[in-house]
């Protein structure tokens, strides 16, 4: 392992008490907070604000996966970016490197842009089903990484079980965002390609995203607390 990864609490919640007790406690001990669809479509952009006014150390990542024309998603970075200045944001690769580059274009140097490659929920069969016939799940996320790295992105947000195929076709200094990051022992829900955090640190992963397992817990920021004590002790190891 060469760095510890940051990690992102995901605040899926659509109670906003609640979240913002959440990003007061947990986020001065992961540094890292994430807010996604459920969480911006309750409560919109005062949502996000108050999140940021809760935890101002955090990084934040909004994650709502931007795909549309070129010209709406550029001007949904451009918004989203002058409002909240997050660490990162994202889209979704399929759009294209036309969309993907008008994006970066509109991106701010303070925010650090993600592609989406192929959904961690989205198995073999269900992948055949929407259109990517012939393909397994590696040769698609390959492909689209690549695409994203063209398109002058900074990453891309992945499964955990492709962080070595990026590593090796996209280099050390691309960035992935790692969904579906369970503890051992931790419900996978609705997550079809998981790994532990120590599992994904290992190979490279430079962010981890981490939600139920932290938020569900009894106490979130003591499980919060024990995921980072498990990464620094692989670290020094």
């Amino acid at each position: 392992m060469t760095s510890t990864p940051t990690i992102f609490c995901a605040l899926d919640t659509s109670d906003l008490d609640q979240a913002k007790h959440w990003a007061k406690t947990i986020g001065p001990i992961t540094k890292g907070l994430k807010v996604g669809m459920e969480f911006v479509n309750s409560f919109g952009p005062q949502g996000i604000e108050a999140v940021q006014e809760s935890c101002p150390q955090a990084a934040l990542f909004i994650d709502l996966k931007f795909h549309d024309i070129p010209n709406t998603v550029a001007g949904a970075v451009r918004t989203t970016c002058a409002r909240f200045s997050p660490a990162y944001l994202n889209v979704h690769a399929a759009g294209g490197k036309t969309m993907m580059q008008a994006a970066k274009d509109a991106c701010s140097a303070q925010t650090k842009l993600l592609a989406v490659t192929i959904l961690t929920s989205l198995s073999h069969d269900e992948l055949t089903a929407i259109g990517y016939e012939g393909q397994d799940v590696a040769t698609s996320v390959k492909r689209l990484a690549q695409l994203t790295k063209d398109s002058g992105l900074d990453g891309v947000v992945c499964s955990s079980q492709e962080i070595t195929l990026i590593r090796e076709h996209c280099g050390a200094s691309f960035e992935t965002m790692v969904p579906g990051i369970r503890p051992a022992g931790s419900d996978i829900g609705d997550q079809k390609r998981i790994m532990t955090p120590s599992e994904a640190a290992t190979l490279g992963a430079t962010n981890l995203v981490i939600g139920r397992p932290i938020t569900g817990a009894p106490d979130p920021a003591a499980a919060a607390q024990t995921i980072i004590q498990s990464l620094n002790k692989e670290k020094a190891a």
